[in-house]
């Protein structure tokens, strides 16, 4: 009899263990402002992507290069980016900084935008399939795209410096602007970024 009830004591105080323990996995979400200023490992994260594009771009078209095309051509320039390499000790998506550089760009209305090669490509395909399948009427041409004047391309580079807990990151993004009719770089921007972590057990 007794040992009947303490099997039966250890069964209950088993199953309330596993619903604690349930209790305590199940995670916990808290839904944020995306503009929130979150930086919790001290790597290269969403806030310096928007804030280094954004403050990039804003030097870009104050440069005499944008009012020099203006009053020769009688329009704004158009713009494609280029690649931007993660040259870093971070993963860095670099789909993401050249999305907040393209959405810079295409916000400030100084320039116009065109297709990246990737997406070109897509868009080429579906013109082909619309010369076999799409009506006279609504089918669109090849051959009339709109050529780009200017590319955007560059790099982010970090250096990482580390002792006994400390940690200071340094990133520097470098892009330049280059005039595809000549290869003429017609600027050149740099934004640096320095952060110091302290953390207990700190590993590289």
């Amino acid at each position: 009899m007794y040992c009947s009830k303490y099997r039966q004591f250890m069964s209950v105080l088993v199953v309330l263990g596993l619903a604690a323990c349930m209790a305590a996995c199940k995670p916990s979400v808290t839904r944020e402002d995306p503009n929130t200023v979150t930086d919790l490992s001290g790597n290269w994260n969403d806030t310096d992507s928007r804030k280094v594009s954004e403050e990039m771009i804003q030097d870009v078209l104050s440069q005499r290069w944008l009012s020099k095309f203006n009053a020769s051509h009688g329009r704004v320039p158009t713009v494609i980016v280029g690649t931007v390499r993660n040259l870093s000790h971070d993963h860095i998506n670099t789909r993401t900084f050249v999305s907040d550089i393209r959405r810079a760009l295409i916000n400030s209305g100084e320039v116009s935008f065109v297709a990246s090669s990737e997406e070109r490509g897509e868009i080429r395909g579906e013109r082909k399939d619309q010369d076999l399948n799409a009506s006279e009427e609504t089918r669109k041409a090849m051959g009339n795209e709109t050529g780009a004047d200017f590319m955007l391309k560059g790099t982010i580079n970090s250096i990482v410096d580390a002792i006994k807990g400390e940690q200071t990151r340094f990133y520097q993004v470098d892009l330049t602007l280059i005039d595809l009719s000549s290869n003429q770089l017609v600027w050149a921007g740099q934004q640096k970024i320095k952060k110091s972590i302290a953390q207990s057990g700190l590993r590289l």
